[in-house]
Order: structure tokens, then sequence, then C-alpha cells
């Protein structure tokens, strides 16, 4: 499926100040970009992918509000994202990796660009890993790596491998063969969720190896990376060499990395919030699967989302009190 004509390239460092942007394009994070848009309000959309979140990668739901008979979580999330671009909002395909909350504006640091807003609406959702591998910490930045984009320049002419099985994993896959010598590529199901085309290309392209249902269990190496160890489907454990490792691998965790430490967090590790869903920092929320007493439901993140959009419109404009309007 072709979703260029739906995002929008990154403008470059510090050329325009949003009203709003928001982090991850979940039914969360798209909700309160239909809200924020239909309200006039410059609004940004920073996501990963429509089929790297936990709805996108859903195969069938039958209890959306308004949807007769089953819908695959892509298919509704492509529907939102419709919806918000057509009352204004912009999406943008990056991945944030770090944050200045505190500034006015808050910046927020992407691997494509850097981007200004007036207010920030987190909603990264829950699908990071709580649990590195061995040796992955202790050689992050040393062959370890979770953006090809940036650094596949560094492995020019190396084997490498890539692990996961997200639509983010296959493309960043792809770039790296313009690169390496080899991509690795370690999938721990046997299958990819992602665009059959994009998966076609990676399948078929003769740079590329493919290794289906491994487990990585440690990364290899003293000073940079030399190997990797993965499990294999019979409980066998075997080496590969390679001089990077690019991982891409989904968890349970609430992401919040990208915040160094700006927020307070739960014991769970989850972002905490008030009753219109703002953090700790004026003019900064967080709805979905990001916070601990959420139910996972995307009816439920979308809710959260259209409160705390309401809630940054009634900021932005300086007004005392939430004002529903149904005809919005």
């Amino acid at each position: 499926m072709d979703w260029s004509f739906q995002i929008t390239p990154p403008t470059g460092e510090g050329e325009e100040l949003w009203d709003v942007a928001i982090i991850g394009g979940g039914p969360a994070g798209t909700t309160a970009a239909i809200y924020t848009a239909r309200s006039n309000l410059k609004t940004l959309v920073i996501d990963k992918g429509i089929a790297n979140g936990a709805l996108g990668i859903t195969s069938k739901i039958a209890n959306y509000p308004g949807i007769l008979g089953e819908i695959s979580g892509e298919e509704l999330l492509r529907r939102m994202r419709q919806q918000a671009i057509s009352f204004g909002a912009v999406f943008v395909q990056d991945r944030i990796q770090a944050t200045d909350l505190q500034s006015d504006p808050k910046v927020l640091f992407g691997n494509a660009g850097t981007y200004t807003a007036r207010a920030v609406i987190i909603a990264t959702g829950s699908m990071g890993r709580g649990n590195r591998v061995r040796g992955e910490d202790r050689l992050l930045g040393r062959g370890v790596s979770y953006c090809a984009t940036c650094d596949a320049a560094f492995f020019r002419g190396e084997e490498v491998a890539v692990v996961g099985n997200t639509e983010e994993a296959v493309e960043e896959a792809l770039f790296l063969t313009q690169f390496v010598s080899k991509v690795h590529f370690l999938s721990p199901k046997k299958e990819l969720h992602a665009d059959a085309d994009l998966v076609q290309e990676l399948t078929s392209h003769p740079g590329v190896v493919m290794y289906w249902g491994l487990t990585l269990r440690e990364v290899l190496g003293e000073e940079r990376v030399e190997a990797i160890r993965y499990r294999t489907p019979i409980g066998t454990e075997e080496t590969l060499p390679v001089a990077g490792v690019f991982i891409y691998l989904q968890g349970g965790h609430p992401i919040t990395d990208f915040l160094a430490g700006q927020l307070p967090l739960s014991e769970g590790g989850c972002l905490m919030v008030d009753s219109e869903y703002q953090t700790a920092i004026a003019g900064v929320y967080a709805v979905g699967d990001v916070l601990c007493n959420h139910v996972k439901q995307a009816v439920v993140a979308a809710a959260e989302g259209a409160v705390a959009a309401m809630a940054v419109e009634k900021r932005l404009r300086g007004r005392k009190k939430l004002v529903a309007d149904w005809s919005k």
C-alpha cells in the first residue's frame, strides 16, 4: 500500500513553529490530531509508520463504534489519518530521539529533522522494550544502532544484521542495502508485519539473507560489535559474524526513552497525568498506552486523545474551561 500521498517530508530544522506536535500516530495521537486540526490549530503528527504500532499490526477489529463487521487495525488507522489530514493535520514519518520539553517553544529532535511546537502530546504507546539482550547496552553506538538512516554510512561495505519483523525494520533494512555488502535479516516470527510490496522487495533482494523464527540472545564484541548470537526455532544457538546490528524489536514497555528523565514515571514506567492528560510539565500531554491506568482498547485511546486535544486548545487560546462542541 502506498502511503506517500499522506506523508509530508520534514521541512527542515527550525523552519516552522507548530501549535501542537503529536508524537505517535496510533488511535490516541491521530484522534488528537483530528480535534486540534479541526480547531484550526497548526498540527503536526510525527510517527514511525502506520504498521509499527499495536493497532497497526492488529489483523481484525470487530468492536470499534460505527464500524460494522471486521476491519484491520491498519485500515482503521488509515481512515483516521485521512480524516485528520482533511482537517489540515500534517504527518511526517520520523522517529523522535530526544526532546527539550522545558523550553518555549518545545523542541523535538528526530532522525530526519528538528521540530518546534507550543504544545506536545505524547502518544507513543507501549511497544517499547524493557529488557535488552546481553551486550546491547555496552555496545550501543559501537555497532549497535536503532537507526539505519542515521548510521548506515558507518558500515559501508560491511555485513550487518537487522532484527525485527515490523515495517520499520523492513524499510531500514532496504535502506542499508545501499551501503553494506550484505544484510542478515532476523525475524523473530515467520511473517513480517509490513506492506506486501516492501516484503517482496526485501525477500527478493540479492543483498539480503532472511532468517525466520529466530531469537536474538547476545551481541558479541570487545570494543565494537563482532557478532551476534541467536537461538533457532529448534532450540540450538548459533553465532553470526557481523560488523553491526540494527535492532527493531517490540515489547510491552511504555515508550519513553526519548524523554531522558524530563518527566516522572510510575513504578511501571508509565507517564503520569492529570484529569486533562497533562503531565508534570505545562503544555505537555500524554495519552494512550503510554499511561499505566489506560485500558488497552482503541476506542479508549481515541477518547483520551480527544480530551487532551481539547485541553491543548483551551491552554493555547487562554480559556479556563474545556468547550465541548458536538459539531466538531
